[in-house]
């Protein structure tokens, strides 16, 4: 397995992991038909910006010339945040690949550049239900903020999302 920077051909694969990513760990929590509406094209737009504009900074895990996973890191998006606040925006691997330990080597390749980066503090936002994600961000040192519940609507229903923080010891 490769962690690396994503380059701009990396888009299309990137939406692809996050469209069937969402589809399996979403199914349950949001509708079914919310799931299947997700378009991969649409996301790769969003991604090669992204990739293009070099915010979020994005690191790809690619195995035998796949991309099976990403994550998307950058300053806290929170308004005054400090500078050592820095987050994980999105952190997804494909569903064939769960339990492999692409997410943490992911997560350890991402980790050490936002520490080079000055972080003190990196953040995430988990849907609740999503017991998959809650269990590996604990296993990975992220406990979850005190007070940091909040709820939002998506595909036509209301969850509730908290941040889980890791903090440089």
């Amino acid at each position: 397995m490769i962690v690396r920077p994503a380059t701009a051909s990396d888009a299309g694969p990137i939406a692809r992991v996050q469209v069937i990513s969402w589809q399996e760990a979403y199914r349950g929590i949001l509708p079914l038909e919310y799931l299947a509406g997700l378009s991969v094209y649409e996301r790769q737009e969003i991604w090669a910006k992204s990739i293009l504009q070099e915010m979020p900074k994005l690191l790809v895990a690619e195995i035998d010339g796949q991309v099976v996973g990403f994550l998307a890191m950058g300053p806290c998006r929170d308004d005054r945040a400090a500078s050592s606040q820095h987050e994980i925006w999105a952190f997804y691997v494909e569903p064939a690949r769960w339990s492999q330990g692409v997410g943490y080597r992911l997560w350890l390749a991402s980790r050490d550049i936002l520490v080079e980066c000055g972080a003190g503090r990196i953040s995430l936002w988990v849907i609740a239900g999503n017991e998959r994600a809650i269990r590996f961000y604990r296993s990975a040192g992220f406990v979850p903020e005190a007070g940091s519940k909040k709820p939002f609507e998506l595909g036509g229903v209301t969850l509730e999302e908290e941040r889980y923080v890791w903090e440089l010891a």
